[in-house]
């Protein structure tokens, strides 16, 4: 095969948020499993695919490594690199689509990718909550996938959303993290069950809840955080009898002793936080907070933040085992409170 071919199949992804030394490392495994690439074809050299791609050499390099440690191509002095296969068998070959890259997000992407193994080959992409850009980047499809992974989390456009992934084929999807209503067929999914998650969490914290007045959630009007955990949160309140609000961003708090507060986003408790300081209040005595989703950080933040979260590790395992088993089950992923002096 020519060197000119090759180009055209060892192309850079826009969309794609796989790092570009595997997307070419996988373009290479995906031309020999479909018999685009054979044995003997010689690659372009590094110098040549650097230029071709605007990309540094070191990427390249790291690529051709990366293919040469798994015995993939070979490489004799003088003449370059070559393929040093008849075949690949990748039974694997996912399709992974999250809506954002956060420190939450990175710990499901390392937990699903290592459980799946190197003998997977793992497509990445990001959508940042857009369904125009989820639209896009499902539709530039240009691969054959034996299963297809989406994080289906939209600040609009969740109706146009479950269309477009009721015409994927449903033997090869899993979702995970939230079940989106109404997606027809059989297909497998690891998710959080927001409103009971939310509701059991404050039942299990009931006696350190009853030393504050109010209960008060902060929920963005703009958050792509399911409708359900304020459902949680108001179902619980009203069965327990607690004075409750849901306010939309922690800007015009002004921190009162007798109020605990449930933040979703980062940036509202890092925002009250402040302003906590500046009252005077002291934080699991006179006022309390509880954060969504587990961080390192919090741990450590005003003798310990308490936190309500979801096991991200089991998420992205859980998800990989199944599709390695080639089950189809929908699995309620464990949530857990983590006490801290917070509250």
């Amino acid at each position: 095969m020519s060197d000119i071919n090759l180009f055209k199949l060892l192309q850079i992804d826009a969309f794609s948020s796989t790092p570009k030394y595997l997307q070419i490392a996988n373009s290479v495994i995906e031309g020999i499993r479909t018999k685009k690439i054979k044995k003997g074809d010689v690659l372009p050299s590094i110098n040549e695919l650097s230029f071709e791609n605007y990309i540094s050499r070191i990427t390249v390099e790291k690529s051709y490594n990366y293919l040469k440690n798994k015995g993939i191509i070979a490489s004799v002095r003088g003449k370059g690199f070559y393929i040093n296969v008849d075949n690949l068998t990748f039974d694997l070959r996912v399709f992974l689509l999250f809506n954002k890259l956060s420190e939450h997000k990175k710990i499901i992407y390392d937990s699903f990718v290592q459980e799946l193994g190197e003998n997977a080959s793992v497509d990445f992409f990001i959508y940042n909550n857009d369904f125009n850009i989820f639209k896009k980047i499902i539709q530039s499809r240009d691969r054959e996938y034996s299963h297809i992974v989406i994080i289906p989390h939209f600040l609009e456009g969740e109706e146009n959303a479950r269309e477009l992934i009721n015409h994927l084929p449903k033997e090869k999807l899993y979702l995970v993290d939230k079940l989106i209503p109404g997606i027809q067929g059989i297909f497998g999914a690891v998710y959080q069950n927001f409103e009971k998650d939310i509701y059991d969490a404050l039942t299990q914290m009931l006696e350190s809840l009853k030393k504050y007045t109010i209960l008060k959630i902060i929920f963005p009007n703009t958050s792509y955080n399911p409708l359900e955990i304020a459902n949680g949160f108001m179902r619980f309140c009203q069965n327990h009898g607690f004075e409750r609000e849901i306010l939309s961003s922690a800007k015009e708090i002004s921190p009162k002793e007798g109020e605990l507060y449930i933040c979703v986003m980062e940036n509202d408790l890092i925002l009250l936080l402040d302003k906590i300081l500046e009252s005077k209040l002291e934080l699991g005595k006179d006022i309390g907070i509880i954060s969504y989703n587990e961080t390192p950080l919090k741990r450590l933040l005003f003798r310990g933040i308490t936190t309500v979260s979801t096991d991200f590790v089991n998420l992205g395992s859980t998800v990989a085992n199944l599709i390695k088993s080639n089950l189809k089950d929908q699995i309620e992923n464990p949530f857990k409170v983590i006490p801290r002096d917070s509250i």
